[in-house]
């Protein structure tokens, strides 16, 4: 413990003539100590010296970051943004509070609770009308109006409104978006706007403090801050996605992630959740990888992407042992498509990839992304492993599937009147999202299906006994179905299957 001895009133002032005496006490205290360990051989410390104490260890955190700076710097760049679908509704289904509700329940999978949001009756007097959709977040990139902020955000959007900070509103127009890295470009005509600026991924480090600013549930200019939980997450084709433990929740999609030195780093996209809000883990687009987007974007209104035809998977160490490769790197081959550069190259399947235009891969994962990112017409090198030794080989860089930010072409939507469903064909993302083979995707219900608790946004993979893989085979399946008895669907929502009897 230590003392104050720079209190005055600590300790009372000794008479003249004790510190003599204690002086005298000391010196033969310490003259008998130096004897008894001379005694037993034990050596002594010199009189009036004590042992060395052990240096204590420098704190390496003191204290927590103050996020105000950032917040008065970078949220005036940033905007919120709601997405306008024209829908089909009851006149008689109350205000927009319950509309909302019953959208946020259905957006994000979340059983609603009985009775919490009344239905209004379904019948003839359904008037067409424009309703909010969604709300998510953005940034500007550029003082001339371009917004960065994800493609989920703004897909099957008729109209995007972007609100500022200071309250002014304007109608954007998207000038694309890419599906694969979630990354979308909106323009609005205004003046005086502030753009964010772009950091260095590279610089980032596990551990480091980040923000987050966003619309969470259309709350607007929300600050949420956390640490970097890892970095190159592997959770897409052409994503290694940044992850955290900041706060994010629906509305903050597209919104900036932000470091210390108040440049955006990343643009948070998803979280990993079983209830539909935060559970401590979210994701973030890097910045330079959503740059790379949006420049095309701009340019374009598209993303143009290399392809060399493989099939790969990751190599193991049981497998990189068997083949005589020193550690388990690479992407194993296991299939060459017909025709592709890959196969006019020499690539054969049981190749191990090491290195792609002079980049290392380290992981499987590694491959798409690099020549995802490489410009079609390109001539690289290739080096594999075959064999027991490493060859290089040399292919040009083929094209990949483009995507615009045009819709995609109607799919086929049919009505099955007797239940009240519309149901329209399966895109292929949202086959590979929800898991499914097949099926039909519910796009608007009512009546008995709406009684029966089939909600828009449902997959119907199944009819009684009978598989639906489409439109075509679910109009046959309702058509036949026993005329009077109730409808038996199987429903797919989110990770979970159901039955749904409806009656006609």
């Amino acid at each position: 413990m230590t003392m104050d001895v720079s209190n005055p009133t600590h300790t009372p002032t000794p008479p003249a003539r004790r510190p003599w005496a204690l002086a005298a006490v000391s010196a033969v205290a310490a003259v008998a100590l130096v004897w008894s360990a001379a005694q037993h051989g034990v050596g002594a410390q010199p009189v009036g010296s004590a042992a060395p104490a052990p240096a204590a260890a420098a704190p390496r955190v003191t204290g927590l970051p103050d996020f105000t700076v950032l917040v008065e710097e970078v949220g005036p760049s940033v905007v919120n943004i709601r997405t306008v679908e024209r829908v089909r509704r009851d006149e008689s289904m109350g205000d927009d509070v319950e509309e909302q509700m019953r959208e946020f329940f259905r957006r994000f999978g979340i059983p609603l609770p009985p009775g919490a949001v009344p239905r209004g009756p379904q019948g003839p007097d359904r008037v067409p009308e424009q309703r909010q959709r969604g709300v998510g977040s953005g940034f500007i990139y550029s003082a001339d109006g371009f917004i960065l902020t994800n493609a989920h955000v703004v897909d099957g959007a008729e109209e995007v409104i972007v609100t500022l900070p200071d309250k002014r509103e304007f109608k954007a127009r998207v000038v694309g978006f890419d599906r694969r890295t979630d990354v979308a470009v909106v323009k609005i005509d205004a003046t005086g706007l502030k753009p964010v600026r772009i950091g260095d991924v590279e610089r980032l480090k596990v551990g480091e403090w980040v923000m987050a600013i966003g619309s969470p549930f259309g709350l607007d200019n929300t600050v949420t801050a956390g640490i970097v939980s890892a970095k190159q997450r592997d959770t897409g084709d052409f994503l290694p996605f940044i992850q955290t433990d900041v706060a994010i929740n629906p509305g903050n999609s597209g919104g900036p992630l932000i470091n210390m030195r108040g440049e955006v780093v990343g643009i948070n996209s998803q979280i990993y959740s079983r209830s539909g809000g935060f559970m401590g883990i979210s994701f973030a687009i890097p910045i330079d990888e959503a740059v790379r987007v949006a420049e095309q974007l701009k340019a374009t209104g598209k993303v143009t992407r290399g392809r060399i035809g493989v099939a790969i998977e990751p190599v193991d160490k049981e497998l990189a042992e068997s083949l005589g490769l020193p550690k388990a790197i690479g992407a194993l081959v296991r299939g060459v498509e017909d025709g592709s550069p890959a196969a006019k190259a020499g690539i054969e399947p049981g190749d191990i990839i090491l290195r792609f235009d002079g980049k290392p891969i380290e992981k499987s994962a590694d491959l798409p992304r690099i020549v995802g990112n490489t410009k079609p017409g390109t001539r690289a090198a290739v080096e594999v492993w075959r064999r027991g030794a490493t060859k290089t080989l040399t292919l040009t860089v083929g094209t990949f599937e483009e995507e615009t930010a045009a819709a995609p072409a109607e799919p086929k939507v049919a009505k099955a009147g007797p239940l009240g469903l519309t149901v329209r064909e399966l895109t292929a993302d949202e086959r590979r999202e929800r898991k499914v083979a097949g099926g039909v995707f519910v796009a608007e219900v009512g009546g008995p299906a709406a009684a029966a608790g089939v909600r828009a946004g449902d997959v119907i993979v199944g009819v009684g006994n009978q598989s639906v893989a489409g439109v075509r085979e679910f109009e046959r399946a309702v058509a036949d179905w026993p005329k009077g008895r109730p409808v038996t669907l199987l429903i797919r929502r989110g990770d979970w299957a159901q039955w749904v009897l409806v009656r006609p």
